[in-house]
């Protein structure tokens, strides 16, 4: 008989944590896999692949409590032995409410010294509690993401692992990105949530220098800074357009020259994985996760000045060598280090010494 193993997630959405467990569950078979939500998510009411789908309908953070009375009554009516948690409101859920005799495993997914969220005293306290209440052992997605856990919320490192996201390759494949386009214009992608972190307006401010050039960004995404990414545009005369949410970006990336993103921080971007299995070339801001990611894969620029980003396109434009060799060397680091194979050996690695400890 299969063992039972719970994930709790926030709600189920387009972020990268949703979309890691979603592919997760679609390759492990070896477990019986029930899918816990705290928040109902109206665009996407479930998720496949699993044998219960269970969405608690919480209404407000407030009702937590109750959250977790109702998580401890599934893991016992089921027969959970190992709890895995995304996202700091179901992580501290999961943490309150699994017994001692059951496995618990956390996974952080952002650098939280950068994380809004984590500005707020509530959720540090929270984090940082639940901790000393019940140690989960952490699996971090990148080795920034790992070290910031730990000091920025002072707790003694305990049982911790480095598990990075990875892209599904039967999907993302390299394609002719540097074929001839059929259009003069060199066009430009980003992807990202419009939000403050992906730092859309820095890239707006650098292509408003670019008015002259051949050279047109897009960005996908949609978030709450909309309006004032289009009236930076505006103002600026600056040749980006945003394009909206995007769903098959697999068939979207090939359109492009260039990829690009300028975040402030990130914890291991699934979307920088995406176009490095699809062969992009890529120009990515000089931060560590990024660095993590693609090594000497990508050109970087100092998000400080954006003329070095000018600077560094217009060289990039005329050099497609240059694009052809980095886009060619990100392939191949993906499929040596990223792919949903090596991120499932060591998920299950994983999931085998809890469940001997917890014997």
């Amino acid at each position: 008989m299969k063992k039972t193993v719970l994930h709790i997630i926030n709600s189920v959405g387009r972020g990268g944590a949703e979309k890691m467990l979603e592919s997760v569950l679609e390759q492990l078979h070896d477990y019986e896999n029930i899918v816990v939500t705290l928040f109902e998510n109206k665009e996407f009411a479930e998720i496949n692949h699993c044998k219960k789908f269970i969405c608690l309908n919480l209404k407000s953070i407030y009702q937590l409590p109750v959250a977790i009375l109702k998580l401890r009554s599934i893991i016992k009516d089921n027969n959970v032995v190992l709890v895995h948690s995304h996202l700091y409101w179901a992580n501290f859920t999961a943490r309150f409410a699994t017994p001692k005799k059951v496995a618990l495993v956390t996974t952080i997914h952002t650098s939280i010294a950068f994380a809004k969220d984590y500005k707020k005293w509530i959720i540090r306290f929270l984090d940082r509690i639940s901790y000393h209440f019940r140690k989960s052992t952490i699996i971090a997605v990148a080795n920034g993401a790992h070290e910031q856990y730990f000091k920025l919320l002072n707790l003694k490192k305990g049982k911790s692992h480095i598990l990075h996201t990875f892209v599904d390759t039967t999907v993302f494949k390299a394609t002719n990105i540097l074929g001839d386009k059929a259009e003069h214009v060199f066009k430009v992608i980003t992807v990202g949530t419009l939000r403050y972190p992906k730092n859309h307006l820095y890239l707006i401010a650098a292509f408003s220098a670019l008015k002259e050039e051949n050279i047109e960004l897009h960005i996908y995404g949609a978030g709450p800074q909309k309006n004032e990414l289009e009236l930076a545009i505006k103002q600026t005369g600056a040749k980006v357009i945003l394009k909206g949410d995007v769903k098959d970006l697999q068939n979207v990336l090939p359109q492009y020259n260039l990829f690009v993103m300028a975040s402030l921080f990130e914890g291991f971007s699934l979307s920088v994985l995406e176009a490095m299995a699809m062969q992009m070339p890529m120009m990515l801001s000089d931060i560590p996760s990024f660095r993590e990611q693609a090594d000497k894969t990508a050109v970087y620029f100092d998000l400080n000045n954006e003329n070095d980003f000018v600077f560094k396109l217009k060289t990039l434009v005329f050099d497609k060598t240059r694009m052809g060799e980095i886009g060619l060397a990100a392939k191949e680091r993906v499929l040596s280090n990223f792919t949903l194979q090596h991120h499932m050996d060591g998920l299950r690695k994983i999931y085998s010494e809890e469940l001997n400890e917890n014997k």
